[in-house]
């Protein structure tokens, strides 16, 4: 079901993680049964076999699984503190992996969470380690066991410069298993990982086609304790890594450590400071460490500008520079509870969980105006502008799809996904399609990508606003997450999520006597068929149906079957009998004529079917509403393989929805009795 939960100010770093073992068992627990037992830990989740390697491919070379015990002498976790030095790409196509790691290592609270320090080769050793990831709005503990995959004695994944050390061999390890197998990791964007290692939200900007304030943008993300990089775009294979004359290097992730606005000849320059991961290879231009515009700021400024910048590999450079230099800049702003306490500001954030279901929710992005609709949509409402800008709401949402990476090996990948805001109704109910034909949206993603996330910034007058998330097409299947991120705290809901009917008490059947010319002629049929108990049965009421409906020449259909005429019988049958009398029949027709208008309604092109996406509205105009998770339900069960409904499931499923209503509000009514007679026992 979708969740929604809104975090705010205080930092939350004792959130507690959830156990990914099959039988639920935690680290500590696993490791004190194997000191107990004085065996070495093997998972069984993530076995030290091809299948935890590969899935589309053979192996082309012996691999033989090995602890590090068992490849030198002495090993380690961590040796002199976790840097840079320790993340040596293998055989894997993972550097996207690597180099989110490598920032990982520059911001030692967040390291400590994913990295938990409280486990060697030496105290308490068991041949067990687990890490710590962010995954859709929880964090997870995931266990490995030391087993590392080897060639000829030498690891042949991720590994440190030092032959003795191994927690970032662990750690990649550990993520493989999180996402079903090392090759789950081939191909990625560095945001995705550093959001699994923060719970952070991602933005990308094109240096060259970024909003005007793009300084302020970065400087407030600096300001929460976000997480930035940068890098220089590639045209060929050939320029990776390749150096420039300025000092910088091609295709290199670097880090984005300070900003700072300064008085310089009497004009206000923007300052960014950049580290180069790998130190020595830095920025020669103007700001640059010894560069003559330092000698022009007065010492007390320079010496607060410089005193905490890192001696190697980490470099000043004004922000003008820095965007005809670099192509583009990455911005992870975190939630609550990966924030600093000494952080100046903090994110509100509203978290729900959501899926797109084919031939229910699944209605595709604008282009597709007849299922758009359909789509799981949220409101949200900005009441409080910006402290720095009275007129708007700063916002980001981030839409991401859930578990692709794992569902590889199924031949699934990432969908194409997108979203639109709009200015919302009034009306909390789910808003239909006309609302879209006229209704322009006021925001949206800037495309429809696959990727796992789509995430935009947005200044939004203060107001209510309709949120539709969607795959490009319609009919797409995925799990989602969907995050908004404001500078205040921002009231938001699922629309159509509420169960509930209003079904009219049925009417009272006329007297005899008073029977309009249909009703006499169906008493005929009916009594032909009752005989001397005056009640029809389950297959008498399926003949005379189809008998009936079978000259409505506007309805298509090839009968009613008897699993639907069973559902009127237990919706008409007052008395209990199994059987129905003509008086019932009578209240039963009434119904039945007015959800044959509604079935000929949305039957648009007179097929004798309805689209399963029309139902949601075919059933409120019966008085009935269904959440998405009921409706999605319902689709499964009545929809044929090209989402439509014929008239005999459309018949059974209002029916039975009918008949579980009618359940609801007869134990309603039972419960406010008893309450009142107990209320008026006690007085």
């Amino acid at each position: 079901m979708p969740l929604q939960s809104t975090l705010s100010g205080k930092k939350s770093s004792s959130v507690q993680a959830e156990s990914t073992q099959w039988d639920g068992k935690t680290f500590e627990q696993l490791r004190q049964e194997c000191l107990q037992k004085g065996v070495l830990f093997e998972d069984p989740d993530f076995p030290a076999a091809d299948s935890s390697l590969f899935f589309s491919q053979t192996i082309p070379v012996q691999i033989q699984w090995k602890r590090p015990k068992e490849i030198c002498e002495n090993p380690k976790f961590i040796v002199g503190g976790a840097d840079r030095t320790d993340i040596c790409q293998g055989q894997l196509g993972d550097c996207w992996l690597l180099a989110a790691i490598a920032s990982l290592t520059l911001k030692k609270d967040a390291m400590a969470r994913v990295v938990p320090p409280d486990q060697d080769f030496d105290h308490n050793y068991a041949g067990i380690f687990h890490f710590q990831f962010w995954q859709h709005n929880k964090w997870l503990d995931v266990v490995v066991d030391d087993r590392l995959p080897t060639v000829r004695n030498r690891l042949i994944m991720l590994h440190s410069a030092s032959n003795d050390e191994f927690w970032s061999a662990l750690l990649e390890k550990a993520y493989a298993k999180l996402n079903g197998s090392y090759e789950s990791l081939k191909g990625g964007s560095t945001m995705e990982a550093m959001e699994d290692f923060t719970g952070g939200v991602g933005e990308i900007y094109e240096t060259k086609s970024a909003p005007e304030n793009l300084f302020s943008i970065m400087k407030k993300a600096l300001d929460r304790g976000s997480m930035m990089g940068c890098s220089i775009d590639i045209t060929s294979s050939a320029e990776s890594e390749a150096k420039t004359t300025t000092g910088l290097v091609k295709g290199h992730a670097y880090s984005i450590t300070g900003m700072e606005e300064l008085q310089f000849r009497g004009q206000t320059v923007k300052l960014i400071r950049v580290r180069n991961p790998w130190g020595q290879v830095e920025w020669n231009g103007a700001w640059s460490d010894n560069s003559r515009e330092w000698d022009y700021i007065d010492k007390k400024e320079k010496d607060r500008i410089l005193q905490n910048s890192l001696e190697d590999g980490e470099f000043w450079m004004e922000f003008e520079d820095f965007k005809k230099n670099y192509d583009k800049v990455e911005i992870c702003n975190m939630t609550p509870d990966a924030l600093d306490d000494d952080t100046k500001r903090h994110w509100a954030v509203s978290v729900f969980e959501g899926n797109w279901i084919r031939g229910s929710t699944a209605g595709g992005c604008r282009n597709y105006i007849d299922t758009f609709w359909t789509n799981p949509q949220f409101r949200l409402q900005l009441e409080d502008a910006d402290d720095d800008d009275d007129d708007v709401c700063s916002v980001v949402i981030a839409l991401m799809q859930k578990n692709r990476r794992k569902l590889r090996k199924e031949g699934l990948d990432l969908e194409t996904i997108g979203f639109a805001v709009y200015e919302a109704p009034d009306d909390e109910t789910q808003v239909e399609k006309d609302f879209f034909r006229y209704h322009p949206s006021k925001a949206r993603s800037r495309t429809y990508i696959n990727m796992r996330e789509v995430s935009e910034r947005f200044t939004l007058p203060p107001g209510k606003y309709l949120l539709v998330p969607t795959t490009y097409q319609p009919h797409q299947e995925a799990d989602f997450i969907i995050r908004i991120f404001s500078e205040k705290k921002a009231d938001a809901i699922e629309l159509g999520s509420n169960v509930d009917a209003d079904l009219p008490d049925p009417p009272m059947p006329t007297a005899p006597e008073e029977e309009t010319d249909e009703e006499k002629s169906l008493r005929r049929l009916f009594d032909q068929l009752a005989g001397d108990d005056k009640a029809i049965s389950v297959r008498e009421l399926q003949q005379m149906l189809n008998g009936v409906l079978s000259r409505r020449k506007e309805i298509k259909f090839d009968g009613l079957s008897l699993s639907t005429c069973h559902s009127i019988i237990n919706l008409m049958d007052v008395d209990n009998t199994g059987m129905i009398e003509f008086q019932e029949f009578k209240v039963f027709w009434e119904k039945m004529k007015n959800w044959i208008m509604l079935f000929l309604a949305f039957d648009t092109d007179r097929s004798g079917k309805m689209s399963s996406y029309e139902l949601r509205s075919a059933l409120k105009a019966a008085g009935m509403q269904l959440n998405n998770q009921l409706l999605q339900l319902v689709g499964l069960r009545f929809a044929d393989d090209t989402f439509n409904i014929d008239f005999d499931d459309y018949l059974t499923c209002i029916v039975r929805l009918e008949n579980m209503f009618r359940v609801f509000q007869a134990m309603d009514k039972f419960k406010r009795g008893r309450v009142k007679m107990n209320m008026m026992q006690v007085n």
